[in-house]
């Protein structure tokens, strides 16, 4: 049970985070900085985003009751808005959004420090790793269950470092084709588990 929640909740982290799509990002955001300095803000990024998930997997579903929203409204729509991620992902036009917005900051010669942004959030935490952290740990029972989801948090953030450290050579082993295939397989993964949490919230909401 904790191994199929473990597996389960890494590669729904791992599709939505997505260290092989943010990887060819950082590299050209830190074409100009030296392999130390590209380190130290690929582990700050991920240091970073890692406390913002952590506080919305803690503390999301307080959130949500004094917002007056219920557990199956917030199943559907982060489930939708996971849908959307992966037909995103699905036709590359995430990775097309995440290189423009990669363009401007690289025209603004004064940021130097891409870590907290645009790659802690939006790229790392944004709204589709909040929401699919929340509803993970929402739907833990239990200590030990929401331990499981925060390791298997722990180990994508980990080789999301590693990617991001490795992101210039990674460039130049993957190369371009093999990214897109492995984005496009990825989004099919991540559709189908959105439309499970859709249908679970459905279910929930109707007394299916």
């Amino acid at each position: 049970m904790m191994l199929e929640l473990f597996i389960s909740a890494f590669i729904t982290l791992f599709v939505v985070i997505d260290p092989p799509g943010c990887a060819p990002i950082y590299a050209g955001l830190t074409k100009g900085a030296s392999p130390a300095q590209a380190r130290s803000m690929a582990i700050r990024a991920c240091f970073i985003a890692a406390i913002i998930l952590v506080i919305f997997a803690l503390f999301g579903e307080d959130l949500l009751g004094a917002l007056h929203i219920e557990l199956d409204s917030f199943r559907i729509a982060g489930g939708l808005m996971l849908f959307f991620i992966a037909f995103e992902m699905v036709f590359e036009k995430r990775t097309q959004r995440r290189e423009e917005r990669a363009e401007k900051i690289a025209a603004t010669p004064e940021v130097e420090d891409v870590s907290v942004f645009p790659m802690a959030m939006p790229m790392l935490a944004g709204p589709g790793a909040i929401a699919a952290v929340m509803l993970l740990t929402n739907e833990a029972k239990g200590t030990e269950q929401t331990l499981v989801v925060l390791g298997a948090l722990a180990a994508v953030l980990v080789l999301t470092a590693a990617a991001l450290i490795a992101a210039g050579p990674l460039i130049r082993l993957l190369g371009d084709k093999v990214e897109a295939v492995v984005t496009r397989l990825l989004g099919v993964l991540l559709a189908a588990l959105a439309a499970q949490y859709v249908i679970d919230g459905l279910k929930g909401s109707f007394g299916i």
